[in-house]
Formats: structure tokens, sequence, C-alpha cells
């Protein structure tokens, strides 16, 4: 099933997994400028295997109660003996035989993902396929329903971790459960997930790009007080000594291509006229023209005021919000369907409605909105939860702070809507 951009977010509302969205196999396809990833949702598994989307936000007492509840079920796991590992499966998909599959039976039935009364058949059937798909959603991984390397790592974490991941994480849950406000925004960063929260349900969800694991998006708390239409872009002078004069000594193009204007004492200079391979190209400014198909910032960026000097924005590279592992940024955090969520948080700002957001976006010129009651920002790090309904979310703990040496399945990944090589462009990152 394919969806046209506008339709996604409806979608994904129906049939996403919180922190998960519901990925399926991912495919990233243009429809003109802003085009987004998009991803086919199979809906043949058995229903009661499916992941549904809860509206409980992650930052909430409820959260909180259900992943205590957890602990205490995850510890009966470990007394129990917790799971065997799992080998040899990284390639099973419907149809597959032996004892790998076997394995994987028994692996979905002990954290109940595949129903004892499935049988224990040697042939991956689409009972297996359905609890795969649900393990997976429960891991942040695309739910294909086969076996993957990423897959199998996962299930190969061992229960005694799990258990003290959980512990980890309710003391951080816990942390939050004061009164956050009736409207407010959660960037989980571990998931690469966005949520924005009213009245305590979740109403919209958004993938998101967050920090590389050397250039960390930091923990915190913030406002939104600000979008900027149509932004430029000032390289941070972090990034030009890291990526700019790099990539400027392997291509002398790479400025013009990109649009990036270097400027010095009130003038612009050519690029030709500096020595890339001295310190000269430190001296300088360096601003990249608007423009939603070249610029790193895309068509909007929101200013959330904090001393680490980053934000959140749209991207020209929408491809990667399909992939399983979205660590690619400096620090910065780029939101999927970001014309939804700054509607969302221009809603209570006077002529600022999802009309005026679009004529602003098509305008091409740079227009300041200021949001009229700024919207809390909470930037937070949680690799292991549970929903209400009983359902519990792991993911990588990808910048190594749980402390209890959850193996990553980042070497592993399996990427799929950005699978086709893009041309490569700056992060926006440390600071403008």
């Amino acid at each position: 099933m394919r969806m046209k951009a506008q339709n996604r977010f409806t979608a994904l509302l129906s049939v996403a997994a919180l922190g998960t969205l519901g990925f399926g196999a991912a495919e990233a396809r243009d429809q003109g400028n802003y085009a987004q990833a998009e991803w086919a949702q199979d809906y043949a598994s058995p229903a009661g295997m499916q992941v549904q989307r809860e509206t409980v936000p992650i930052l909430s007492p409820q959260t909180v109660t259900a992943t205590e509840q957890m602990v205490d079920r995850y510890k009966d796991i470990v007394t129990r003996g917790g799971w065997r590992a799992v080998s040899g499966a990284e390639h099973l998909r419907i149809g597959s035989r032996g004892p790998a599959v076997a394995a994987v039976r028994q692996r979905l039935i002990v954290t109940g993902d595949l129903d004892q009364a499935a049988g224990g058949s040697g042939v991956y059937d689409s009972y297996v396929a359905a609890g795969v798909k649900r393990f997976q959603a429960r891991h942040g991984l695309s739910q294909t329903g086969t076996m993957s390397l990423a897959t199998q790592q996962a299930m190969n974490v061992t229960a005694d971790v799990r258990l003290r991941q959980l512990e980890t994480n309710v003391v951080r849950l816990r942390s939050y459960s004061g009164d956050l406000g009736r409207r407010f925004v959660i960037t989980n960063i571990p998931a690469a997930l966005v949520e924005t929260v009213e009245n305590g349900q979740v109403v919209t969800l958004h993938a998101a790009g967050v920090g590389k694991i050397d250039r960390q998006s930091p923990i915190m708390n913030t406002k939104a007080t600000q979008i900027n239409f149509n932004p430029t872009w000032t390289v941070p002078a972090s990034i030009v000594k890291k990526d700019l004069i790099p990539k400027m000594q392997k291509d002398p193009n790479y400025l013009t291509d990109n649009k990036i204007r270097i400027l010095g004492n009130g003038q612009e200079i050519s690029p030709k006229s500096v020595n890339w391979f001295s310190d000269e190209g430190t001296r300088y400014t360096y601003r990249q023209d608007s423009g939603a198909d070249f610029n790193s910032m895309g068509i909007v960026r929101i200013n959330i005021p904090n001393p680490y000097g980053v934000f959140m924005h749209d991207t020209n590279t929408k491809g990667v919000f399909g992939d399983d592992f979205r660590f690619i940024s400096s620090g910065c955090v780029r939101v999927q369907n970001v014309r939804e969520y700054i509607t969302w948080l221009l809603k209570d700002t006077p002529g600022w409605g999802r009309q005026q957001v679009e004529e602003a976006i098509e305008s091409g010129k740079r227009i300041d909105a200021n949001i009229a009651q700024p919207v809390p920002v909470y930037w937070t790090y949680i690799t292991a939860w549970s929903t209400p309904d009983g359902l519990v979310q792991f993911r990588d703990d990808i910048y190594k702070r749980d402390g209890v040496n959850v193996p990553s399945t980042i070497g592993a990944p399996t990427p799929v809507a950005s699978a086709e090589p893009v041309p490569q462009s700056f992060e926006p990152g440390d600071e403008e």
C-alpha cells in the first residue's frame, strides 16, 4: 500500500507502534520538492499479533506504572532461566525449515511475541512471521516479518541485561513525573522519535534523525518559541573544521554545488581564492541559501533556546526517516512530516493555521512566526519502557548511558528507505 505524503500521518496513527511508527518494508519515492519517505504496511498478519499504536505518552504516570510492572515480569523471566540464544537464523523467511526455525519460535514464545499454541513446527509460517514482526516493532526494527542479522542480535540480548535496562529506565521515567504541561513535545533520542502531546494524549508521531555517536543530541528541557520558514543556514565553526574544509579539499566545487556562500568583511569571496590546505578557510563565515532541495534545514527550522546551540528542523534528505538507525545529525533533531509538527506547534497562535503554514512555505521567503504560548520540549533518553497494554519496548543504548553494556545492533542495520545512494550534504549541528 503506497500513500501520498499528505495521507501518511493518518495512516501512521492507525497502524504505528509507539516508538517504531509501524514501519514495514520502506520505500523512498519522490513526489515533488517535499517528498517524504513512505512505508508499505502488511495487514495480513494475525490481528492478535499486530502492534497497535499507543496513545499514552512515553512520559506519563501510566508509562511509569506499566514499566514497573514489566520489571517484575522480567525478574520472573530471569528467575526461570531467561531465553536461549538464537543462531543461524538471520536469513529465515516464510517457507524456511530447520532447527533454527524452532529456536526462533521458542525465543518469541518466551517474550509473548508468539502464542505457545502456535505449535512447534519446524516451518517458518505466517504465525512465526507475525511474531517476528511484533518483535521487530518492539525493538525499533523494520517490520519485515523476515529474520535479519539485526533482529537476531536483538533476540540475543540476554534477559538479565534487559531487566537491568528496564530498572535503569524506570528511574529516568520517574524523573518526569511532575506536571509537564497541557501541550508538550517529547524527543526520545534512542528511539529517534518525536511525540506531540496534548491533554495527556499523543497527537502526532514523527520519525526523527538525531545526533551521531560522536556528536550526541543533548538531554535537556526547553521550549519551542519560534518557527523560521525557508531559513538560510550559517555553518557553525565546528562543522567548518570537521566537514566543510575536508570536503573542499576533495571537491573544489562542493560549496558552489550546495549553494554555500563564503562571506568575509561583508563581501562574498570566491571559493577558488581560498587556500583550502591551510587554516585560511577557518577565518570566514559560510552561509547556505534557503531552498528545500538543497538546504540542510529543508523548509523550516524550529527554535528551542538552549546552551547547546541545537534546534529542530526539516531536511532535504528525507529518505533517512525510513531507516532503522537514524543517528545521523551533528546534534540537532530532524523531524519527519514537519508540516504537521509546526502546524500543531502554531495551533494556538492567531493567524497561523495549516493554510498560512503552507502559504509561508510556498512563498520561498524567510518568514518568522513567534509561537504565542511557547511549548515545552523535552529531549529524553529512554531505551526501555512498557505501554499500559503490556507491550515492552527496547532500543539500542546508542550513547552507552545505561551502564549495563547492552549489545548494539547498529553494526547490522537494515536500512530500507535510504538504501539508494544519496548526495552527501552538511548536517546542521552544534550552533548557528
